[in-house]
């Protein structure tokens, strides 16, 4: 890996570790950041792992002795995929590519209308559009509003329903983009929309985050480049 793009994977890991940590707090629990990772001592919310690494060559044992292996089901997010955790009751989940989009560049327009969501019953609408009906939606709990960092982007039909979004996390000097959706055309219709919003929020900041199979071939054609792997490790 180049230089140039081993710090593009070590702005996204922060920034991705920041974006697990605010959605940790905003369910209570604690994590904390440490040189090589950030870590959570209690089970993170669903889809968000007990730890990510910050830099390459983290030590597996202490990185493992920082999280909560005593009930199945833990998971770390091995940020420059260089990590070993199978001696440790680990394999891996899947893989991915953190990816890349420089600040200001064009994206395909969109019909779509956006905002950013402000209040609790808006939290609501787009977090049950995000679900698509399998029962997640507390997910995204009303503390999330009170975030400065954070920024959920809604899209709107003409009737004014959610029909596509995702989550804009602040950190350093990049912005991060997850969980990506819409209700039809999946992040083909998404990504469009999405990316202005981006560039009309931050304009001067490069966009980051990661994808894997089909959304990953997606991304790339709304002009991301895959700038380094990924794994995610779970503990059965």
């Amino acid at each position: 890996m180049t230089t140039s793009r081993q710090l593009l994977v070590r702005a996204a890991a922060r920034n991705n570790a920041e974006w697990c940590a605010v959605m940790s707090r905003s369910h209570g629990l604690a994590g904390g950041f440490g040189e090589d990772a950030w870590a959570a001592p209690v089970r993170t919310p669903l889809y968000y792992p007990d730890a990510v690494t910050l830099g390459p060559g983290a030590d597996p044992v202490a990185l493992v002795a920082r999280i909560d292996t005593a009930v199945p089901g833990a998971s770390v997010k091995d940020s420059f995929a260089d990590l070993d955790l199978t001696g440790r009751g680990f394999q891996v989940l899947f893989e991915a590519q953190w990816i890349h989009r420089p600040a200001g560049a064009p994206a395909a327009s969109s019909d779509l209308a956006w905002d950013v969501v402000g209040d609790p019953d808006a939290l609501r609408a787009w977090a049950l559009a995000w679900d698509g009906g399998e029962g997640n939606a507390d997910l995204f709990p009303p503390g999330l509003l009170d975030d400065p960092s954070t920024f959920l982007l809604a899209a709107h039909s003409a009737d004014g329903g959610v029909v596509a979004g995702a989550v804009a996390s602040l950190s350093g000097q990049v912005v991060g983009i997850s969980n990506v959706f819409a209700l039809d055309g999946g992040p083909d219709v998404a990504w469009p929309v999405v990316l202005d919003a981006v560039h009309r929020l931050f304009p001067a900041l490069p966009v980051v985050g990661y994808e894997r199979g089909d959304d990953l071939a997606v991304a790339v054609r709304h002009g991301f480049e895959p700038v380094g792997p990924l794994r995610i490790w779970w503990h059965g």
